[in-house]
């Protein structure tokens, strides 16, 4: 990967390298602003996540010369849904989507934002400063930046929400989630949500082969049990097909990642003057499946925004930030609240089981429930 070259001034700053951040990162980087990305951690490295990717985001991507096929991404075209006891259901997918490693997609996403001209290092930002029309962004490495822009793209809890006092930090969220990839039998065109008590577990193919399995649970739930493994055995199992696919299999990480903290209340899109961008901006329940589609989208949304406030010849912070939540809010709140929806409804055996009931006497409703926690394929940049 070609080595940044930054200065201490830009138009954009953007604070994240990750999938959102990155995306931001290309598409302003083609308009000629200078950009700064600050990440912690080197690039390639695995993350919690579901690696699924819906194909809406693909003619974006496409125009941002980004194609996840030739990284090897799996394509995916069909999903299937399972209660803890074994009930399920299956469905095509409308728009379909692919499988593709944050290993991999985040690396191809930051080769490519330095092809484009942006800078890239690796940092963790400790303070920022809003005044009179500026950020001032001071690192770990005792660097301090300064852009009239800064994006907030550090994904879904840092020590920065609780600098800015957002709302969501004075809360304690229950939730956290382990992810791992192992190697086995599994169809290449399949993406899987398993119910198990307390908790779902995605399942899919990313490019290499592998099974990227990735599942939520409650910390009540979690901490009856000594360790991950004990918690798998007791508790995940419960389902016959999470039972086959973990013992059926051979683990390829080590141990498994985890995340904790990760909390799905509201969060603004514009915090402090921060404009806020993927998880950072608002976090959809994982029982949907599409959180890395939701950022790419909103990377293009507020792209385009910054894009045309450099551009005009009256340039107001006010009507950008005004216009960038009424997009967001437009775009989004109908899929957060499908998705809350949706998570209540699976959230309890009892409801899972009668949900599951209703939806197999009305099979076309779950191709409908996916296409409103989903967008339309998105415009080229």
């Amino acid at each position: 990967m070609p080595k940044p070259h930054f200065s201490n001034v830009y138009d954009v700053i953007i604070i994240g390298g990750g999938v959102a951040g990155l995306t931001s990162a290309i598409h302003l980087s083609r308009h000629r602003l200078a950009v700064l990305v600050i990440e912690k951690h080197e690039y390639p490295r695995h993350k919690v996540c579901g690696e699924y990717v819906s194909n809406e985001t693909l003619p974006y991507l496409h125009s941002l010369n980004i194609d996840p096929h030739a990284l090897g991404a799996t394509t995916i075209a069909r999903f299937e849904l399972s209660t803890r006891q074994g009930t399920l259901i299956s469905s095509s997918l409308p728009l379909g989507g692919f499988g593709i490693s944050r290993f991999t997609f985040d690396a191809a996403l930051a080769n490519e934002a330095i092809q484009q001209g942006a800078s890239l290092i690796h940092d963790k930002v400790t303070e920022l400063r809003y005044n009179r029309g500026s950020f001032f962004i001071s690192t770990q490495q005792q660097k301090v930046f300064t852009a009239p822009v800064a994006i907030g793209a550090y994904g879904k809890r840092s020590a920065l929400d609780k600098l800015m006092d957002r709302d969501f930090t004075f809360k304690r969220s229950p939730f956290l989630a382990v992810k791992t990839h192992v190697k086995g039998t599994f169809p290449d065109d399949l993406v899987a949500l398993h119910n198990f008590d307390g908790g779902y577990c995605g399942v899919s193919k990313v490019e290499d082969g592998s099974i990227n399995l990735c599942y939520i649970t409650s910390f009540a739930a979690f901490k009856k049990y000594k360790n991950t493994e004990e918690f798998q055995e007791r508790v995940v199992f419960q389902n016959p097909f999470l039972k086959a696919v973990f013992k059926d299999s051979q683990p390829v990480f080590k141990s498994p990642l985890t995340i904790s903290q990760i909390s799905f209340d509201k969060k603004m899109p514009v915090e402090g003057h921060v404009l806020m961008c993927g998880d950072s901006s608002g976090l959809i329940h994982p029982l949907c499946g599409n959180g890395m589609g939701m950022a790419i989208r909103s990377a293009q949304i507020l792209s385009g925004l910054i894009v045309d406030y450099f551009t005009s010849e009256t340039k107001s912070r006010e009507v950008l930030e005004k216009k960038y939540m009424e997009k967001w809010e437009h775009e989004f709140s109908t899929r957060l609240g499908v998705g809350r929806l949706i998570a209540t409804l699976f959230g309890h055996d009892l409801s899972t089981r009668l949900s599951m009931a209703i939806l197999k006497i009305f099979p076309w409703l779950l191709p409908r429930l996916i296409r409103l926690t989903h967008g339309k394929p998105m415009a080229p940049a």
